[in-house]
């Protein structure tokens, strides 16, 4: 697949990603030797640290040498499924939806690339009590939505109140599943409030059911970004969600273009997280990667001013642009969090023995190689990311020996099976690169025994079409970031029984009693080194039932147009930095 569900990564003061913009240089004679190619297995992690109050109040810091006005375009491959934040869980909605919607807290990035939590329409990250269990917010004073009007405690209120709507299907569940009262709660249609959640004057307290001390970086995902009470349209807010940051909806095609405009209400003075340079973005859709990076290698008419929230180099063009040295200083190269990998579903493979020799099958390296190589990618053999605390190294079957696959190996488990001819129904995203893997991941199944369909789903709408249980899809491209960095947010989403429904992470409907009661026993140590020993141990746990096939880790290369200023690293969104860009004159 192309892209994960989640690409977002917040910590906690443990550790978080590598921030540092890592180079794929080519060495003097233009030709890219193995030690300039960025390593997912050895990339730095740093801290994402709480800011103070001062830190949470605007205007953000000015970039050095940006200038006011232009427009910046955009050049990638679909269009979103979701804009309304309760529904938003997919990296590229969130990363778009950074200029027009605002939370509660957020993310500072400063100039050298590192990233503080911070209060967004709050006066800081939120007050801690009861061990955690309690946590108050106070908002700022002159904050106003694109009409004018100001936010309201009762837009706040609501915002988090109709995340209990049945409407909401595609979001993350942690408020839900945290808030006191929550497992009852219908949403605020009816005209009832959740006692849980308390107002008093500009100040919202959230009384959870267990000790949170993350619960600050929890409400800085994009999904818990602020909805307007009078202006919810409940499932057309989805389509044209109402802006609070310094850039409103001007038009949409959809499937083709989206524009944002200045919102004249914006106060920069409250908002310490976004700059706000030009005038317009028009962000353009229909492009798959070849196309826009020879559009971007051209660097004509408007594409000067043109970057991509999606698209990355095309595999076909890593060669040439990154030993470009002309090229390649218009490339943002970045170690991602994120794991890419296939879940089996086990509701139609039931037998153990089956998905092992899925996994034994498997062509990684041809994989890699569809994806452009270890420019691009480095090869996966366990969920958790090697950048992500918790990461234990392990390699259950033999990926490393035989990064091509061993059909002989996953015949013999099939044979075991009584299970020769096994028919899967793969789904992946319709794009050019997809189809070569595809055709790889069929050829190499079919050496093994397997009998392969592949079904290619829409990139826009693909998540949501996974997401059903009953998809009738054995094996479906995916991927996973953590939503801040520790066990407990890839392992509870997407691997407890409890997070099997539609629209839910946990694709392969894992619902193992072991593996249930070991997450919960994870995310209840207190040590922070216990912990990340425990979680390492849940994902040796998981691969021994086979459910999944880790892929590869990712190492993100975009490529953006000349005219384009300060293209850099959002370390807590893991995405472009959109509020920070401007056009250059």
């Amino acid at each position: 697949m192309s892209f994960s569900r989640r690409n977002f990564l917040i910590a906690t003061g443990v550790a978080a990603a590598s921030t540092t913009v890592l180079s794929a240089c080519s060495s003097d004679d233009n030709k890219a030797t193995d030690k300039n190619v960025p390593s997912v297995s050895k990339a730095k992690t740093v801290n994402i640290p709480v800011g103070t109050k001062a830190d949470s109040t605007g205007p953000a810091p000015e970039v050095a040498g940006a200038v006011k006005g232009g427009t910046i375009y955009s050049l990638d491959q679909f269009d979103m499924d979701h804009l309304d934040p309760a529904q938003i869980y997919v990296a590229t909605e969130g990363a778009i939806t950074r200029p027009i919607l605002r939370g509660l807290t957020g993310y500072k990035v400063d100039d050298k690339g590192g990233c503080t939590l911070v209060g967004d329409v709050a006066t800081d990250a939120g007050t801690m009590k009861n061990g955690g269990k309690t946590w108050s917010f106070t908002i700022k004073d002159g904050i106003k939505w694109e009409d004018g009007s100001d936010l309201s405690m009762d837009d706040v209120r609501h915002t988090f109140e109709r995340l209990f709507a049945s409407f909401v299907t595609e979001g993350p569940r942690y408020v839900q599943q945290w808030l006191v009262g929550g497992d009852k709660y219908k949403g605020p249609y009816d005209g009832k409030h959740i006692d849980s959640l308390e107002v008093s004057g500009n100040t919202i307290t959230f009384n959870l059911t267990e000790p949170r001390a993350d619960f600050n970086y929890t409400l800085a995902m994009p999904g818990y970004s602020l909805v307007n009470k009078k202006h919810d349209t409940k499932e057309k807010y989805d389509k044209r969600p109402f802006a609070l940051g310094p850039y409103r909806i001007g038009s949409r095609d959809i499937g083709k273009s989206l524009t944002y405009v200045r919102n004249d209400h914006w106060d920069p003075k409250t908002d310490p997280i976004r700059n706000a340079y030009p005038d317009k973005y028009i962000f353009q859709f229909g492009f798959e990667l070849v196309a826009s990076t020879d559009r971007y290698i051209a660097d004509k008419g408007n594409d000067q001013y043109a970057m991509s929230i999606f698209n990355e180099v095309a595999p076909e063009r890593i060669a040439q642009v990154m030993t470009n040295a002309t090229l390649k200083k218009r490339v943002l190269t970045q170690v991602d969090t994120v794991c890419y990998y296939w879940p089996i579903n086990m509701t139609r493979i039931k037998d153990v023995k089956i998905r092992q020799a899925i996994n034994y099958a498997w062509p990684h390296q041809q994989i890699q190689t569809i994806n452009g190589g270890p420019a691009t990618n480095e090869i996966a053999t366990t969920l958790l990311s090697p950048v992500t605390p918790g990461y234990e190294k392990f390699d259950l079957y033999g990926v490393d020996k035989k990064p091509g696959g061993d059909p002989v190996k996953a015949k013999a488990l099939l044979k075991e099976a009584n299970a020769i001819g096994q028919k899967l129904v793969i789904a992946y995203q319709q794009s050019d690169t997809q189809v070569k893997v595809a055709v790889a991941i069929k050829n190499a199944l079919e050496a093994a025994g397997f009998q392969v369909v592949n079904k290619q789903v829409d990139k826009s709408t693909f998540y949501s079409q996974i997401g059903k249980l009953d998809n009738g899809f054995d094996l479906m491209g995916a991927g996973w970031s953590p939503d801040w960095p520790n066990g407990y947010s890839v392992f509870y989403p997407c691997w407890d029984g409890k997070n099997i429904g539609d629209g839910r992470s946990n694709y392969a409907q894992l619902n193992d009693p072991s593996i249930n009661k070991a997450i919960e026993a994870a995310s209840k140590i207190a040590d922070v080194e216990q912990a990340n020993k425990a979680w390492g141990a849940v994902d040796r746990q998981i691969m021994e039932l086979a459910p999944v096939v880790p892929d590869y880790n990712k190492i993100r290369n975009w490529m953006y147009g000349s005219k384009v200023g300060n293209v850099v690293y959002d370390p807590g969104n893991t995405c472009v930095a959109l509020c920070k860009l401007y056009a250059k004159k």
